[in-house]
Protein backbone atom coordinates (compact mmCIF):
# COMPACT_ATOMS: atom_id res chain seq x y z
CA UNK A 1 0.00 0.00 0.00
CA UNK A 2 1.30 3.55 -0.89
CA UNK A 3 1.15 6.14 2.08
CA UNK A 4 0.77 9.52 0.86
CA UNK A 5 1.19 12.44 2.84
CA UNK A 6 -0.92 15.32 2.49
CA UNK A 7 -0.07 18.88 2.87
CA UNK A 8 -2.97 21.21 3.17
CA UNK A 9 -3.91 24.73 4.10
CA UNK A 10 -7.56 23.86 5.17
CA UNK A 11 -9.05 21.03 6.56
CA UNK A 12 -11.87 21.44 3.76
CA UNK A 13 -9.10 20.02 1.31
CA UNK A 14 -9.13 16.34 3.05
CA UNK A 15 -12.48 15.22 1.50
CA UNK A 16 -11.59 16.21 -2.01
CA UNK A 17 -8.42 14.18 -1.87
CA UNK A 18 -10.02 11.13 -0.36
CA UNK A 19 -12.85 10.77 -2.76
CA UNK A 20 -10.38 10.81 -5.47
CA UNK A 21 -8.02 8.03 -4.15
CA UNK A 22 -11.23 5.95 -2.09
CA UNK A 23 -11.06 3.13 -5.02
CA UNK A 24 -6.90 2.62 -4.34
CA UNK A 25 -4.51 0.76 -2.34
CA UNK A 26 -3.14 4.35 -0.42
CA UNK A 27 -2.92 5.33 2.75
CA UNK A 28 -3.76 9.21 3.08
CA UNK A 29 -1.82 10.95 6.38
CA UNK A 30 -3.10 14.27 6.54
CA UNK A 31 -1.04 17.61 7.56
CA UNK A 32 -3.19 20.66 7.94
CA UNK A 33 -1.58 24.30 8.32
CA UNK A 34 -3.78 26.92 7.76
CA UNK A 35 -1.64 29.43 9.57
CA UNK A 36 0.16 31.28 6.99
CA UNK A 37 -3.15 32.35 5.66
CA UNK A 38 -4.09 33.99 8.38
CA UNK A 39 -0.98 35.76 8.90
CA UNK A 40 -0.60 37.14 5.56
CA UNK A 41 -1.72 40.26 6.09
CA UNK A 42 0.80 41.30 9.10
CA UNK A 43 3.03 43.92 8.13
CA UNK A 44 6.34 41.35 8.98
CA UNK A 45 4.77 38.88 6.34
CA UNK A 46 6.85 38.29 3.61
CA UNK A 47 7.52 35.65 0.83
CA UNK A 48 11.04 34.10 2.88
CA UNK A 49 8.59 34.03 5.85
CA UNK A 50 6.54 31.58 3.87
CA UNK A 51 9.06 29.31 2.37
CA UNK A 52 11.03 28.50 5.30
CA UNK A 53 8.13 27.26 6.70
CA UNK A 54 6.63 25.25 3.75
CA UNK A 55 9.93 23.85 3.58
CA UNK A 56 10.43 22.68 7.22
CA UNK A 57 6.83 21.04 6.66
CA UNK A 58 7.89 19.30 3.71
CA UNK A 59 11.04 17.85 5.38
CA UNK A 60 8.78 17.33 8.65
CA UNK A 61 6.44 15.16 6.43
CA UNK A 62 8.84 13.30 4.73
CA UNK A 63 9.86 11.78 7.58
CA UNK A 64 7.21 10.61 8.50
CA UNK A 65 7.55 7.42 7.01
CA UNK A 66 5.51 8.21 3.38
CA UNK A 67 6.39 7.06 0.02
CA UNK A 68 5.25 10.47 -1.70
CA UNK A 69 3.79 14.25 -0.85
CA UNK A 70 0.79 15.74 -2.01
CA UNK A 71 0.98 19.11 -2.13
CA UNK A 72 -2.85 20.62 -2.14
CA UNK A 73 -2.85 24.15 -1.65
CA UNK A 74 -1.70 26.37 -4.46
CA UNK A 75 -0.20 29.25 -2.06
CA UNK A 76 2.20 26.54 -0.93
CA UNK A 77 3.58 24.91 -4.27
CA UNK A 78 3.69 28.76 -5.53
CA UNK A 79 6.84 28.66 -2.99
CA UNK A 80 8.33 25.73 -3.14
CA UNK A 81 11.12 25.25 -5.24
CA UNK A 82 11.93 21.26 -6.03
CA UNK A 83 15.44 22.29 -7.44
CA UNK A 84 16.65 23.85 -4.43
CA UNK A 85 15.04 22.09 -1.90
CA UNK A 86 15.19 18.41 -3.17
CA UNK A 87 13.47 15.52 -0.96
CA UNK A 88 14.10 11.93 -1.06
CA UNK A 89 10.09 11.32 -1.91
CA UNK A 90 8.04 12.41 -4.46
CA UNK A 91 6.32 15.48 -4.19
CA UNK A 92 3.21 16.12 -6.31
CA UNK A 93 1.81 19.62 -6.28
CA UNK A 94 -1.74 19.27 -7.00
CA UNK A 95 -1.24 22.07 -9.97
CA UNK A 96 0.40 19.47 -12.05
CA UNK A 97 -2.73 17.98 -13.32
CA UNK A 98 -4.58 20.73 -13.90
CA UNK A 99 -1.87 22.67 -16.01
CA UNK A 100 -1.38 19.64 -18.06
CA UNK A 101 -4.95 19.40 -18.60
CA UNK A 102 -5.04 23.25 -19.57
CA UNK A 103 -2.20 22.57 -21.92
CA UNK A 104 -3.95 20.05 -24.04
CA UNK A 105 -6.77 23.18 -24.92
CA UNK A 106 -6.78 24.44 -27.83
CA UNK A 107 -8.48 27.67 -26.64
CA UNK A 108 -7.47 30.52 -24.98
CA UNK A 109 -7.61 29.88 -20.96
CA UNK A 110 -8.90 31.75 -17.88
CA UNK A 111 -7.65 30.53 -14.25
CA UNK A 112 -10.38 31.74 -11.90
CA UNK A 113 -9.34 32.08 -8.76
CA UNK A 114 -10.93 32.82 -4.98
CA UNK A 115 -8.04 33.60 -3.23
CA UNK A 116 -6.14 36.79 -4.59
CA UNK A 117 -2.49 35.55 -3.34
CA UNK A 118 -2.58 32.38 -5.23
CA UNK A 119 -2.65 33.85 -8.48
CA UNK A 120 0.56 35.38 -9.26
CA UNK A 121 2.27 32.21 -8.16
CA UNK A 122 0.00 29.97 -9.97
CA UNK A 123 0.16 31.97 -13.20
CA UNK A 124 3.88 32.06 -12.90
CA UNK A 125 3.88 28.54 -12.70
CA UNK A 126 1.72 27.90 -15.39
CA UNK A 127 4.24 29.83 -17.61
CA UNK A 128 7.10 27.75 -16.76
CA UNK A 129 5.24 24.59 -17.42
CA UNK A 130 3.99 25.40 -20.80
CA UNK A 131 7.58 26.53 -21.20
CA UNK A 132 9.10 23.10 -19.88
CA UNK A 133 6.50 21.57 -22.58
CA UNK A 134 6.55 23.08 -25.62
CA UNK A 135 3.43 24.55 -25.27
CA UNK A 136 1.80 28.12 -25.92
CA UNK A 137 -1.52 28.51 -24.74
CA UNK A 138 -2.55 32.35 -24.25
CA UNK A 139 -3.88 32.69 -20.46
CA UNK A 140 -5.48 35.34 -18.12
CA UNK A 141 -6.87 35.17 -14.43
CA UNK A 142 -9.75 36.94 -12.46
CA UNK A 143 -10.91 36.52 -9.17
CA UNK A 144 -14.24 36.01 -7.49
CA UNK A 145 -13.64 39.03 -4.48
CA UNK A 146 -15.08 38.17 -1.29
CA UNK A 147 -15.45 34.40 -1.49
CA UNK A 148 -11.67 32.99 0.33
CA UNK A 149 -12.92 34.28 3.21
CA UNK A 150 -16.28 31.73 3.81
CA UNK A 151 -14.30 28.81 3.18
CA UNK A 152 -11.94 29.38 5.71
CA UNK A 153 -14.87 30.23 8.26
CA UNK A 154 -16.23 26.30 7.81
CA UNK A 155 -19.41 28.13 5.22
CA UNK A 156 -18.76 25.55 2.65
CA UNK A 157 -22.39 25.34 1.48
CA UNK A 158 -22.18 29.35 0.70
CA UNK A 159 -19.13 29.14 -0.74
CA UNK A 160 -19.80 26.59 -3.30
CA UNK A 161 -22.92 28.47 -3.88
CA UNK A 162 -20.72 31.66 -4.70
CA UNK A 163 -18.50 30.29 -6.36
CA UNK A 164 -20.45 28.21 -8.83
CA UNK A 165 -22.49 31.57 -9.74
CA UNK A 166 -18.87 33.16 -10.23
CA UNK A 167 -17.70 30.15 -12.33
CA UNK A 168 -20.90 30.32 -14.46
CA UNK A 169 -20.43 33.91 -14.76
CA UNK A 170 -17.22 33.83 -16.48
CA UNK A 171 -18.49 30.77 -18.89
CA UNK A 172 -21.10 32.94 -20.19
CA UNK A 173 -19.00 36.09 -20.48
CA UNK A 174 -16.29 34.54 -22.17
CA UNK A 175 -17.49 32.23 -25.14
CA UNK A 176 -14.73 30.65 -26.64
CA UNK A 177 -12.48 30.76 -23.24
CA UNK A 178 -11.52 27.87 -21.45
CA UNK A 179 -12.74 28.72 -17.94
CA UNK A 180 -10.58 26.53 -15.20
CA UNK A 181 -11.04 27.15 -11.32
CA UNK A 182 -7.90 27.30 -9.87
CA UNK A 183 -7.82 26.07 -6.46
CA UNK A 184 -8.72 23.00 -4.72
CA UNK A 185 -11.73 24.08 -3.04
CA UNK A 186 -13.19 25.37 -5.73
CA UNK A 187 -13.48 21.91 -7.56
CA UNK A 188 -17.60 20.99 -6.14
CA UNK A 189 -18.42 24.07 -7.13
CA UNK A 190 -17.31 23.93 -10.47
CA UNK A 191 -18.83 20.83 -11.11
CA UNK A 192 -21.75 22.11 -10.29
CA UNK A 193 -21.64 24.68 -13.18
CA UNK A 194 -20.32 22.90 -15.09
CA UNK A 195 -23.67 20.51 -14.56
CA UNK A 196 -25.93 23.26 -15.02
CA UNK A 197 -24.40 25.02 -17.67
CA UNK A 198 -23.06 21.95 -19.65
CA UNK A 199 -19.46 23.95 -20.20
CA UNK A 200 -16.52 22.14 -19.63
CA UNK A 201 -15.05 23.40 -16.43
CA UNK A 202 -11.43 22.58 -15.44
CA UNK A 203 -10.81 21.70 -12.30
CA UNK A 204 -8.44 19.84 -9.92
CA UNK A 205 -10.17 16.65 -9.41
CA UNK A 206 -10.87 15.93 -12.94
CA UNK A 207 -7.31 14.26 -13.44
CA UNK A 208 -5.84 13.65 -10.30
CA UNK A 209 -6.52 10.25 -9.96
CA UNK A 210 -4.94 8.96 -13.46
CA UNK A 211 -2.28 11.21 -12.64
CA UNK A 212 -1.43 10.56 -9.81
CA UNK A 213 -1.81 6.26 -10.53
CA UNK A 214 0.81 7.55 -13.23
CA UNK A 215 3.23 9.02 -11.43
CA UNK A 216 3.13 6.27 -8.05
CA UNK A 217 1.85 3.38 -10.09
CA UNK A 218 -1.05 3.20 -7.63
CA UNK A 219 -2.80 0.09 -7.37
CA UNK A 220 -6.70 -0.42 -7.99
CA UNK A 221 -8.42 -1.97 -4.35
Amino acid sequence: MTRIGCYHAHYSNIEHIEKALAGHEVELVHFVDPGLDRIKMDADFNNETVETKVRETLSWISACHVDAILITCTFFTAVYRESLHPLPIPVIKIDDPLFQDACRSDEPVRFVFTNPNTVTGTMEQFQHYCKATGRKVLVESSVLEHTFSLIMQGKKDEYTALVSSGLKRAAHENPGIRIVAAQLSMAPAARQAEQETGITIGNHLNALTSYMIDKLSLQKK
